[in-house]
């Protein structure tokens, strides 16, 4: 890659970044001072949508995202994709920053393995493109098993106890978002071989149409429910790309790398996300328990 290809790449990625960092600082802030009790309320976007903040944060995410495209069409997958979640960095001090509070270093521990443990996955993966886009029977296993997460999903949603009902939200808002990219990938192809009206013929639209908008309520609520905005929205940056991973390995038949050294790279990788997951729910079982700190990255 040329240096011009990266003067355009790397800004735009991390501008992007920080748009979406911003727009989730946002959108908990005003997603927990809304006066909705339940857990799971359609009712949230209702009110979230007749604040002018919160609708500037989703522009913000279109702003994002265009910015990721742009990204993507002058940089390489590799690149742009660590660049991208630094974004989660931009959200937790954005939403320190709005609560007038300081960045705990816990919070940071765990966002960095995160970000650290993706980033050395995914390049150590380095996952091929493929041509094929038709889900078939293939699907099938990954489907059962992503519908088995959702399901003990939205057990732990009503029975476990708030922090851990955070993750189990933002897990499902991953797993949604994750599917949704790999059908948007079907419904690209569609339109690449047969036309912009081709996908009005295909499942794939109707059933993006419907999980898309409910991950992101999900979202939405998975952000009101939490002390931090950090372990969310972590768990879905997270969850999002290697559902995407996984379903393009085994809906599309692209590979990743399984030679030695890419092994133990994946495996290290997969192992600091979890520590870093684990970081991130101690600190906010730690706040909850004790809601006068100030040392942490508050939200609202």
């Amino acid at each position: 890659m040329d240096g011009a290809h990266l003067l355009v790449a790397v800004p735009a990625a991390v501008v992007g970044a920080a748009a979406f960092g911003l727009a989730s600082a946002v959108q908990q802030r005003e997603a927990k001072s809304t006066e909705v009790t339940a857990t799971v309320s359609p009712r949230l976007l209702w009110l979230l949508v007749q604040r002018p903040a919160w609708v500037a944060s989703v522009l913000a995410v279109v702003a994002g995202l265009s910015l990721q495209m742009v990204a993507l069409a002058f940089g390489p997958l590799s690149l742009v994709q660590p660049l991208l979640l630094s974004g989660l960095l931009f959200g937790a001090t954005f939403a320190a920053w709005g609560a007038g509070k300081r960045l705990d270093r816990t919070l940071l521990a765990g966002v960095l393995c995160c970000i650290g443990g993706l980033s050395l996955f995914l390049s150590s993966a380095r996952p091929t493109e493929s041509t094929d886009h038709v889900i078939g029977v293939e699907a099938l296993p990954l489907g059962v098993l992503l519908a088995l997460v959702l399901f003990a999903c939205a057990l732990v949603v009503v029975h476990a106890r708030p922090e851990i009902r955070v993750l189990a939200l933002a897990l499902a808002t991953g797993l949604l978002y994750g599917v949704t990219a790999a059908l948007l990938k079907v419904i690209a192809g569609e339109v690449r071989d047969a036309g912009l009206l081709a996908p009005l013929h295909h499942w794939s639209l109707y059933v993006v149409c419907l999980i898309g908008p409910v991950g992101f309520l999900l979202s939405q609520n998975a952000f009101r429910e939490g002390i931090f905005l950090s372990p969310a929205l972590t768990v879905i940056a997270v969850t999002d790309p290697l559902v995407g991973v996984v379903a393009g390995v085994s809906w599309f038949g692209e590979r990743i790398s399984t030679d030695a050294a890419a092994l133990a790279g994946e495996v290290t990788g997969a192992l600091a996300v979890v520590v870093g997951v684990f970081l991130l729910v101690r600190e906010s079982e730690t706040a909850r328990r004790d809601p006068g700190r100030s040392a942490g990255a508050r939200g609202g």
